[in-house]
């Protein structure tokens, strides 16, 4: 996990270090409002991997890959935002409590947290470099592995669903490229509702891209409130 975050990091570092000796339009040196974000709206999605913390780890470990997808809407200071995430977290499951409707227990399955959250958050902006954290609520969907023998050898496999409200907050960094953003984003979730008699803490490594779609929301509003 280390190796992989400083590397992360180490790319930002060098698109930066890079973007501020290029003599092209790469450097710009920005004054007044934040104009990469000013009155804009973009789209991102990214993939990473989700890290169960403390007693989580008991009941479920990390499993390649989970994703987000959401949006990045800035507010009119275009220094803060809000950000409504989908986020797709995938672990390796342990059954460590026995299920009284199910009469075997799982080891080496699988469950998925759905998480639906809408956080605000603050960023700053250093030429093309932009810096951010957020926090807010969130609310989980919980999928769990269950296994059952149903006779002639045969066995079930079945999931069942439980519901948490949650909290999120996150600390990331993207760049601008020509055309597209590529981000790094560190995120924990703590979740209301135990999963296997242990607390669920979560820390989320994302990369992903960023784009414009600033001008396809204004013709989304135009065609459901048509101009006057």
């Amino acid at each position: 996990m280390k190796r992989l975050v400083l590397f992360l990091l180490a790319v930002l570092w060098i698109a930066q270090a890079s973007a501020q000796t290029d003599a092209d339009t790469t450097t710009i040196h920005y004054s007044g409002p934040d104009t990469l974000h000013y009155n804009k709206i973009y789209y991102f999605g990214g993939t990473g991997i989700a890290f169960p913390l403390g007693k989580s780890k008991d009941a479920l470990s990390a499993q390649a890959f989970s994703g987000s997808i959401g949006l990045d809407i800035a507010l009119r200071n275009p220094r803060y935002f809000i950000i409504p995430t989908l986020f797709t977290l995938g672990f390796n499951y342990n059954q460590l409590e026995n299920d009284p409707e199910y009469n075997r227990t799982l080891e080496n399955g699988q469950a998925t947290i759905y998480a639906l959250s809408l956080a605000g958050g603050i960023r700053k902006q250093v030429n093309r470099l932009n810096t951010y954290a957020y926090a807010g609520p969130a609310f989980a969907m919980d999928v769990e592995s269950r296994i059952n023998d149903i006779g002639n050898d045969r066995t079930r496999m079945e999931k069942i669903y439980s519901f948490s409200p949650a909290v999120k907050f996150g600390v990331g960094s993207d760049y601008k490229f020509r055309g597209f953003y590529l981000g790094l984003e560190l995120d924990y979730m703590h979740h209301f509702r135990n999963i296997q008699g242990n607390p669920v803490n979560v820390l989320t490594v994302m990369v992903g891209l960023k784009s414009d779609i600033t001008s396809f929301s204004d013709q989304v509003v135009q065609v459901i409130k048509p101009k006057d």
